[in-house]
């Protein structure tokens, strides 16, 4: 584990010493380096159990995936932001730099840590870089409106999560998830313990978010830099799913009866987050209600404690995560060009960069979940344990697949169909390095359906 978190680390320190023309080339390499250097963590998967274990820190089959996909996707950012910050005063892209790094650290240690206080402190430790970004880097005078959206939403509902914490640290002696997953389940039955099973999740269920609890999102993300969107779609929101899969093993008792509800208002969450996409005018807007619309599907996978529900929702994550971040860099390349997110005013765009709309379809197509593709093979694995739970989900989940369907190709015939607006003469075309995002966003997906295993974490 410290093989990576030293040179990541390291890599701080080295973007305040690099001489101003090596900045971007040097962050960008030795990012590529770490990504790569986290693929061993798939090497040492085990259905054992723990691997790469140390006193704080270990790595197993649910957070093997995760730990790749948060490394992977620094060097995908500072790819994509590199054109927009390059006007930017030195100090300035240095400290932007700096907290893509930090961010990237903090996710390293929450998903792997033993200890769940630990977890909870860099669970909220990710909160300070993602404010900073949305907040200083965010293109629209309401940045600082949905950095407080996103601030106070997270940190009200993490509270109570915090005292959960400290009440199993009392109760069970102790807060080490190599100890807690070989004890027997607590003794859960009055009120007083359903209080304490929502305070444990309500923190998780902000974070994903659920539907009722999400208005953070779509303002957060519509605010923030390319980067800031990717970090927030592709793994902030996966921290949510983590830390409820990892709570399943202590509540378990009290899930049964307690998750009707939750598991309800995901689904009604699903339908709901997609008809939103549908009236959408605002193509980063749109993006950021399909990921609401995709973690209804996530949390009623894990609530349903079946073996398929969790490994549905974990492949969903992984798989949303690459999606929704290269969407958002597409969507990027056309604001670059346009500079405006608004669908209305971009239209017809496959006429002037034809390859750039072959990259919107396979990515709508990916968003829709198109078989073969992991997105379809975790969607049908969530659907099925719905189902075995009650057939009557079937009716939400089978409505919420066909909006994700419909606004997917609004989305794509609408950017990219129709006739070119005059007000749009001379666009800039296309470039390498915009490609180059696109593909390491697609081509990981598309692998992944011929070695699924990697991401399915408990069910090896």
């Amino acid at each position: 584990m410290l093989k990576i978190l030293i040179p990541t680390f390291m890599l701080i320190v080295a973007t305040w010493f690099v001489p101003a023309k090596w900045l971007w080339p040097s962050t960008l390499a030795h990012s590529l380096l770490i990504a790569v250097a986290s693929f061993t963590w798939f090497k040492n998967t085990s259905e054992a159990g723990w691997t790469a274990l140390n006193s704080y820190m270990a790595s197993d089959p649910l957070s093997t995936p995760l730990l790749v996909l948060t490394c992977w996707l620094l060097p995908l950012m500072v790819l994509a932001s590199q054109h927009h910050m390059g006007a930017e005063p030195l100090n300035r892209q240095r400290a932007y730099i700096t907290l893509l790094i930090s961010l990237q650290f903090f996710l390293i240690l929450a998903f792997s840590a033993t200890e769940l206080l630990m977890f909870y402190v860099m669970f909220e430790a990710t909160l300070l870089p993602t404010l900073m970004i949305i907040t200083r880097w965010g293109n629209q005078a309401e940045r600082l409106n949905a950095g407080m959206y996103f601030l106070f939403y997270t940190l009200v509902s993490s509270l109570p999560l915090l005292v959960a914490l400290l009440v199993l640290q009392n109760t069970s002696g102790t807060l080490s998830l190599l100890t807690l997953q070989y004890m027997d389940p607590l003794n859960l039955t009055t009120h007083a313990d359903k209080l304490w099973w929502a305070g444990c999740l309500v923190a998780f269920l902000v974070k994903m978010p659920l539907y009722g609890v999400h208005l953070w999102l779509p303002k957060a993300h519509v605010e923030a830099p390319v980067a800031g969107s990717m970090i927030l779609a592709a793994v902030l929101l996966k921290l949510g799913g983590y830390g409820m899969m990892r709570m399943m093993l202590i509540l378990e008792p009290l899930t049964k009866e307690m998750s009707y509800p939750f598991i309800v208002f995901a689904l009604w969450g699903g339908v709901m987050a997609g008809s939103i996409c549908l009236r959408q005018t605002d193509l980063k807007s749109l993006i950021a209600y399909s990921s609401v619309a995709h973690m209804g599907l996530v949390v009623a996978g894990i609530l349903v404690q079946t073996p398929w529900g969790f490994a549905g929702a974990l492949i969903l994550m992984i798989a949303h995560g690459l999606t929704s971040s290269a969407l958002f860099c597409l969507a990027n390349t056309n604001y670059e060009r346009v500079h405006s997110r608004s669908i209305l005013l971009a239209r017809g765009l496959k006429m002037v960069l034809p390859l750039m709309a072959t990259w919107w379809f396979l990515a709508s197509l990916a968003n829709l979940a198109l078989p073969p593709l992991p997105n379809l093979m975790g969607e049908l694995m969530v659907i099925t344990s719905l189902i075995g739970w009650s057939p009557w989900t079937l009716a939400l989940t089978g409505v919420s697949v066909l909006i994700a369907a419909s606004y997917s190709m609004y989305m794509f015939m609408t950017t990219q169909w129709g006739p070119l607006p005059s007000h749009l003469i001379a666009l800039a075309p296309s470039h390498t390095r915009e490609h180059l995002i696109v593909t390491l966003h697609l081509l990981p997906l598309i692998m992944l359906t011929l070695k699924p295993h990697l991401i399915w974490g408990w069910v090896n």
